[in-house]
């Protein structure tokens, strides 16, 4: 049986090589971006500066690497999905045993969730693998309705909002038993700020990465893993496509 394929990230490793400039464990996975793929819910905003989408275009092995689990998932029933995700996160722990570390798993450093089926076979294995902390942004409403933080205590759970999505976070909102919080990407900070106050009442915090005042990869490990914000569900967060 064919198995899914983790990537290697810097900016959210947990385990790093001495010199502190290359990930020593993939603890993430992604699929395909985009509306044809794995994003049903991607709005232009994202989709024009997706950074993903882009290494997508440019690094060949990144774009075969999506295909390959895309093609693997998108057609499989539940039962196929799960066996998948699991096999991927039991030898992702088993890396992590072997080099002592943290076992923090982002999962879709590219795409989301595509389908519901696909949203349960997670859940289901996010709920198998308690000792495994999980985070995840999403745009798709049913996503969030299905990984409920009151179930899954071990998955921190963003809802990925923009000017065009604002209104589909405001109606997930009015049901607070969800237990996700909000990611803003807009223009500059300050506009954030605006936004995901009107929203929470609260102004969330400025990506530290992105005001560069923590390194996207040290030798203590990526910047989401370092920072925590994200990674444990501190805070809702807020991106900047200036980075002002």
């Amino acid at each position: 049986m064919e198995t899914l394929l983790r990537s290697k990230d810097r900016k959210v490793t947990n385990a790093v090589s001495p010199n502190g400039k290359t990930p020593t464990i993939a603890n993430t996975f992604g699929l395909p971006s985009g509306k044809n793929y794995s994003c049903p819910n991607a709005t232009s905003i994202c989709e024009k500066i997706c950074y993903a989408g882009k290494l997508e275009k440019i690094y060949k092995g990144v774009r075969e690497n999506l295909l390959h689990n895309w093609n693997l998932l998108k057609h499989a029933d539940r039962i196929t999905m799960v066996e998948l995700l699991d096999q991927m996160i039991n030898e992702f722990i088993s890396d992590c045993d072997k080099r002592n570390a943290e076992k923090k798993f982002r999962i879709h450093w590219d795409g989301d969730f595509f389908s519901e089926e696909y949203t349960e076979a997670w859940r289901l294995v996010i709920t198998k693998h308690s000792d495994v902390q999980f985070w995840v942004y999403t745009r798709v409403p049913s996503a969030i309705k299905i990984l409920q933080k009151t179930l899954l205590t071990n998955l921190s759970l963003y809802f990925s909002t923009d000017d065009e999505n604002k209104e589909e976070a405001e109606n997930l909102l009015d049901y607070s038993v969800y237990g996700f919080r909000i990611a803003y990407l807009s223009d500059t900070f300050e506009e954030g700020m605006e936004h995901v106050k009107s929203l929470t009442g609260k102004p969330g915090a400025k990506c530290p990465e992105q005001l560069k005042s923590i390194p996207l990869i040290s030798d203590k490990g990526g910047a989401c893993f370092t920072c925590g914000l994200c990674v444990d569900g501190k805070s809702d967060i807020r991106f900047s496509i200036s980075k002002k």
